[in-house]
């Protein structure tokens, strides 16, 4: 149980249990432990904490690849790529953590826990009831098996608890909250009966053994600082800095949780089409100022590496701030719109074949449609998943595109005559796509627009506002849509006027 590495790298670690969907805090920790670790030339490591078998998932670690994976923040070691300090499961290490429980049972800073669950449950709502501060009473201390089983509340299989002594250590200087302090611990359990160790014990002996420098968490783990301080210390080990950081808030300044707010799931963000870069940024911000610059204004949008180069422990705001979701949806519509047409076509694609918009294999002349109409709908959308009502237009049948309830509703009563001059003004427009060098294109929406404006708004006297409404449901089948003449342009004249007519027949 020497040390294993010099205590001179700096090397962090995210370290997430796989209970279920990813949580973003998984990601809020791992982003600070990622930029400390790439300014200082460290090492980021992930370790999956599998102890508590009782909510193990399956399919949770690769959930937390793909996610982590998704948002950019890569580790240098983990459970799917190895490295030097080997298995990174902590289902893998248990007999790593054995001769380290048998070492604290045996210089009596550990002891076995005989009692049994309704013994403990009884214990604490008999300490509840009188007042008194809850905490395991000691029964099993001092004694050996055959005399604990000569008392009540008795089972076979016994745990290991921690000793805490009265002299606990139980204050710290902490990098983010300054010097800290926490209240006295009981005597904790650091092995269950199952043989797992507890989060306690292992946490400190792979922390130690694969050279850990920074350990970044929660403020939620303040109250368990002291012990695994005492561990430490009674394991002859050097403990790491300890950074605590503030934790995620929803609107009610409660810790955010799966149980009440989907977008406590990182898997949700990737769903309603948020972009990786834009909630590394939001996530940044709930925890950390904005960069200043060096006339003296706040900037909110920078990338990673700008965070990870200006990075200062000091500068986190220890009280953090509130999930504004209305914050992120205004930096995701900024990054929306920073991206190129190609890199926003991409990123669009999986959400319209997941939406049925497009199947998994569309042919070259659907992409190469999708690359025009992305062009249209940018700076329309705030989530890619928005697209979707406004794209599927492009790829439905004339005959089958639907028309929302609210479209056909808002049609005025000279709809009809509108589609009917709309009809006869783009009738003599040729459809020829024209020369390679794009001269001799008359389907354009320059052209488009100048004959439907001379046709309805100067030949029938509608008003600008109103004339062009039943064109856009005819198009489009909604009262909103990408712009109408690019629109037109893109479907063809064909689909044009099969939908224009379409709607005509129906009126």
């Amino acid at each position: 149980m020497t040390a294993t590495t010099p205590s001179s790298p700096v090397r962090l670690r995210v370290a997430p249990s796989p209970t279920g969907d990813p949580h973003v805090g998984t990601a809020y920790m791992a982003m600070f432990d990622l930029a400390f670790a790439r300014q200082q030339g460290g090492k980021f490591i992930l370790r999956v904490e599998d102890t508590d078998r009782a909510r193990f998932q399956e399919d949770s670690e690769q959930q937390l690849y793909d996610t982590l994976h998704w948002l950019g923040l890569t580790w240098d070691e983990g459970p799917d790529i190895g490295g030097p300090y080997a298995p990174y499961r902590q289902s893998e290490r248990l007999e790593t953590y054995r001769p380290y429980a048998e070492q604290l049972l045996a210089d009596g800073h550990a002891y076995l826990c005989w009692c049994s669950p309704e013994r403990l449950t009884a214990m604490r709502e008999m300490q509840q009831k009188t007042k008194q501060p809850t905490g395991y009473d000691r029964m099993c201390h001092g004694k050996t098996r055959e005399e604990r089983a000569q008392l009540p509340g008795f089972t076979e299989t016994p745990v290991v608890r921690m000793f805490i002594p009265d002299d606990v250590q139980l204050s710290w200087d902490d990098l983010v909250m300054g010097h800290t302090s926490a209240p006295r611990p009981d005597d904790q359990v650091i092995v269950k009966a199952d043989g797992f160790p507890t989060y306690h014990l292992a946490v400190v002996v792979d922390d130690h053994e694969m050279g850990i420098s920074h350990v970044v968490r929660g403020q939620e783990w303040i109250s368990s600082t002291p012990k695994h301080l005492l561990l430490y210390t009674w394991l002859g080990l050097t403990p790491p800095a300890f950074a605590h950081m503030p934790l995620l808030r929803d609107e009610k300044k409660a810790k955010i949780s799966k149980r009440k707010s989907p977008w406590a799931k990182l898997t949700w963000f990737r769903d309603e089409g948020y972009l990786p870069e834009a909630l590394v940024n939001f996530l940044a911000l709930l925890g950390y100022p904005p960069i200043l610059e060096a006339d003296g204004t706040e900037r909110e949008v920078f990338s990673f590496q700008e965070f990870s180069d200006g990075f200062a422990w000091s500068k986190i705001n220890k009280a953090g701030s509130v999930f504004n979701l209305e914050k992120l949806n205004w930096l995701n519509g900024h990054y929306l719109r920073e991206l190129g047409t190609d890199d926003f076509a991409a990123r669009l694609l999986p959400f319209l074949q997941r939406d049925g918009v497009l199947s998994g294999s569309p042919t070259l002349p659907e992409l190469g449609r999708l690359q025009r109409v992305a062009e249209l709908v940018q700076t329309r959308i705030v989530l890619l998943k928005d697209a979707t009502p406004l794209v599927a237009p492009f790829y439905v049948a004339d005959d089958d595109l639907p028309i929302a309830d609210d479209a056909r509703a808002q049609l005025k009563e000279g709809a009809a005559e509108v589609l009917d001059a709309a009809v006869a003004a783009l009738e003599p427009i040729s459809g020829s796509v024209g020369l390679p060098d794009g001269s001799g294109v008359e389907w354009t929406h320059d052209r488009i627009e100048a004959a439907l404006r001379a046709a309805i708004v100067e030949g029938l006297g509608v008003k600008p506002k109103l004339a062009f409404g039943p064109l856009r449901t005819a198009i489009s089948g909604q009262r909103i849509s990408p712009p109408l003449f690019e629109s037109m342009e893109i479907l063809g004249k064909a689909s044009v006027l099969a939908r224009l007519k379409r709607l005509r027949a129906s009126l």
